[in-house]
């Protein structure tokens, strides 16, 4: 919002200079974001009077000037034409710096000296365009400063308001502010309009169909106007707040909007082709060209201003093409309404359309200023253009505003603020921002808020007044009362970081993909039709197709990640994502939302270098991977599995991660369909694990056993097994037996190929055997051994080889 000091004192008496107004209006929440001050540094461009006009003797063009400066008179050449002996002009003299960097010397034009320039509305920033030089009233005195004799040494002030604060969209609006401050008066305009004509009722009519969405519109009718520019100060008072003049009606409609903050919109009465105004819905489809000349398409949630054939505006952000003010209007009806602020925003939003008009009427316009707006504007089109304003006012009204009224307490304003003001303070400060009070009880008051304050609806709001307008800087500073504890995370949390730091430690980077997902995705996965991780929460507003809805799974955001890196010549990946998944539940209002982690692997095993070796990954990386993080949660019930694997993954090499009898996670190579949906021509190797699963099962406390310090002997096991007999199931089968003296046992071979008969497999086992209590003959880990080897072969149908 832009207003000027000299505007702000035609309302207020303000006796402080520019600077201490800025830091007032900064500490009521006005953050003044910029000042300038205009006329600065001009006041060497004087009011002077042309004594003497001849003609140049060396350039058919140029005239010598005497000019008087109310000092001295002073030898000037001019090349304009449109002046003569007596006219009262704008002097620019020696060292006057202009708009443009223009610095003004003494020079010598064509032989003869000149020690100024006689200035052109252009030369001075005023317009830009001029048929010559400015000419001045005679009745400004000689001498003194043209920006002040003027009146346009101003300053401008740029505030930046927050959205709550519409009030404050106008300059009576910010003088109001500051009014209520310094305690004193707002003298607000005049707004008497001298009605000649008929009566308006017999003229045209308003019709209201939606009073949901305009809750009052208001008419004004002005006959016999006459169309053209505008005066000197409108122009120059429209030009210091940014708006640019367009004539006399028009500016007018501007002048009052910034003045009260109210939008009001000129329609060309004759152009109205039935005479009237209906406010109604438009129709779904309806195409309608606005001031700007783009073509609106337009559906029922749209509120449109019509004649009655066709509409003629769009209510409360812009009018139409067809009903405009031009140069041949001679008949206007004046418009003043209010709209529901949130169907103007809707409109607003959807047809990228943002005014004036639609910038207030979105954060809540005063109801109640219809009728002084256009009472204001009406008088000052009458007198501008020559028109004459009829009889009587149309209001349509149908439920009249009611002010909100909030009860606030004197000790909830004194216990919030750390104040101790009395209830006489409180009343003068709340009557001085126009707000009716009422005593209701001891230290109690019923507040009932004008309706151009749309932002306080509750005490918490009045309190913030009082704190406002009493002054932050009164508010005394404490320092808060704390105790110190201390505070052990969740296990939840530390685990986490547990295992992003385990993560880490094995060489993986860690990696944030957004939450949304291109629901295409999943048939890049092959997943099934019936896969749950179809049924998607789907985003109301996405920013792009491609982020859509929420993620179901990682997988997705990793490949598209490691496609990327690899795009870029990265072709060695260990990177992980420890992040929460959405799953819609249809019993539900809200998704669940476990959280995952999601490792990828692909490229080399180890860093390129001379001494490191160039095999590539495989599933065992990725299982050891996966191993070691159930070791580091002494997770021992876990267990893995190759039924059911994903369709994502490379049939027979992937397996399932099992916690006691359900799956919590996958380890696998991606499937090469997979890969080529993605633009990946490498292996990649991929694992997931439930998290929340994880933490159920692990194990807070470990079991350690001491080592025996006694030797220990250790026998290996040749056999020939079933293929589809595991190694889980050997070591199952050993540890059935409970033997406490069998320490550990490894597998260390495995063949299969030559002179293996088919279906079966070579594989050999060492087991270590170990006493806690003394040291193991050769007989006893005999005996011992046997008994391992015969319950092999009983058990598992085993060969010793």
């Amino acid at each position: 919002m832009i207003v000027t000091y000299n505007w702000l004192k035609e309302f207020v008496d303000l006796e402080i200079p520019p600077a201490q107004l800025a830091d007032l209006l900064t500490m009521l929440g006005l953050e003044v974001e910029g000042m300038e001050l205009r006329g600065e540094g001009m006041d060497s461009v004087v009011v002077a009077v042309v004594e003497e006009k001849v003609q140049h003797p060396n350039a058919d063009k140029l005239s010598l000037c005497k000019v008087n400066n109310g000092k001295e008179i002073l030898d000037i050449v001019c090349g304009a034409q449109n002046f003569h002996v007596g006219d009262k002009v704008a002097l620019a003299q020696i060292g006057t710096v202009l708009p443009g960097d223009f610095r003004i010397k003494r020079s010598k034009i064509r032989g003869e000296e000149s020690w100024g320039m006689l200035c052109s509305e252009t030369e001075l920033g005023f317009s830009d365009e001029s048929a010559g030089i400015m000419i001045l009233p005679q009745e400004f005195d000689i001498g003194i400063p043209l920006f002040q004799a003027l009146g346009l040494k101003d300053t401008i002030f740029e505030i930046g308001l927050t959205p709550n604060r519409a009030d404050c969209l106008s300059v009576i609006g910010v003088a109001r502010e500051i009014a209520a401050k310094l305690g004193i008066p707002v003298k607000y305009p005049g707004h008497a309009v001298e009605e000649k004509g008929d009566v308006i009722s017999d003229i045209t009519s308003v019709v209201v169909d939606d009073s949901q969405l305009c809750p009052r519109y208001t008419a004004r009718y002005i006959s016999g106007c006459k169309i053209g520019p505008s005066p000197g100060w409108l122009v120059s008072r429209l030009k210091s707040v940014g708006l640019r003049s367009i004539n006399n009606v028009v500016d007018i409609t501007n002048y009052v909007l910034m003045e009260y903050g109210h939008p009001l919109h000129a329609f060309d009465f004759d152009q109205l082709s039935s005479g009237k105004i209906i406010v109604r819905r438009a129709q779904e489809g309806e195409t309608f060209k606005t001031l700007d000349g783009q073509e609106r398409l337009l559906n029922t949630t749209d509120l449109t201003i019509c004649d009655g054939n066709k509409s003629v505006a769009l209510a409360g952000i812009m009018g139409g093409e067809n009903s405009e003010i031009s140069d041949s209007t001679t008949n206007i009806l004046l418009e003043s309404a209010y709209f529901n602020p949130s169907s103007t925003r809707l409109t607003s939003k959807r047809l990228g359309l943002h005014t004036d008009a639609s910038h207030r009427f979105e954060r809540g316009a005063d109801i109640n200023i219809l009728i002084r707006a256009i009472d204001r504007a009406s008088a000052l089109i009458a007198d501008l253009s020559g028109g004459t304003v009829a009889k009587g006012v149309l209001d349509v009204y149908p439920a009249k505003f009611a002010p909100k009224k909030i009860t606030v307490r004197v000790d909830t304003i004194n216990r919030n603020l750390g104040l101790q003001l009395t209830g006489e303070e409180i009343n003068r400060i709340f009557r001085n921002l126009e707000f009716e009070v009422e005593s209701v009880g001891p230290g109690i008051f019923e507040v009932s808020i004008p309706s151009f304050r749309v932002d306080i609806d509750r005490e918490i709001d009045l309190v913030e007044e009082i704190a406002r307008l009493n002054g932050f800087e009164n508010i005394p500073a404490t320092m808060p009362i704390a105790g110190v504890s201390s505070d052990l995370p969740p296990r939840h949390q530390r685990m986490e970081k547990r295992l992003r730091n385990l993560m880490s430690a094995q060489g993986f980077n860690e990696v944030i993909n957004f939450s949304f997902i291109s629901p295409v995705v999943f048939d890049k996965l092959l997943l099934q039709e019936s896969d749950p991780r179809r049924a998607t929460v789907k985003l109301r507003n996405p920013l792009v197709e491609e982020q859509s809805v929420m993620r179901t799974t990682l997988l997705s955001s990793l490949l598209e990640t490691s496609a990327r890196n690899i795009s870029f010549r990265e072709m060695n990946q260990h990177i992980f994502e420890l992040r929460r998944v959405y799953l819609p539940k249809p019993d539900q209002e809200l998704p669940v939302e476990p959280l995952y982690l999601a490792g990828l692997l692909t490229g080399r095993r180890e860093a390129v270098g001379w001494s490191q070796g160039k095999d590539q990954v495989d599933f065992f990386d990725a299982k050891g991977v996966v191993e070691n993080i159930l070791k580091e949660f002494n997770v021992t019930a876990a267990a893995f599995s190759a039924d059911n694997i994903e369709r994502f993954y490379h049939p027979g090499k992937a397996c399932n991660v099992i916690f006691g009898s359900e799956s919590a996670g996958s380890i696998g190579e991606l499937h090469p369909d997979v890969l080529e949906n993605f633009g990946i021509d490498q292996n990649v190797y991929y694992f997931e694990i439930d998290f929340e699963k994880l933490v159920n099962i692990s194990k807070e406390t470990i079991s350690v056993t001491p080592p025996s310090r006694y030797p220990d002997s250790i026998r290996d096991i040749a056999m020939l097994i079933a293929d589809e007999v595991s190694f889980k199931m050997v070591l199952e089968s050993v540890t059935s037996l409970k033997i406490k003296d069998i320490e550990d046992i490894d597998i260390f071979d495995l063949y299969k190929g030559e002179h293996i008969p088919p279906g079966q497999k070579s594989i050999a086992i060492r087991v270590r055997y170990r006493s806690h209590e003394k040291t193991l003959t050769d007989e006893e880990v005999a005996r011992i051994h046997d008994r391992v080897v015969k319950h092999l072969i009983n058990a598992l149908k085993v060969t010793i080889r």
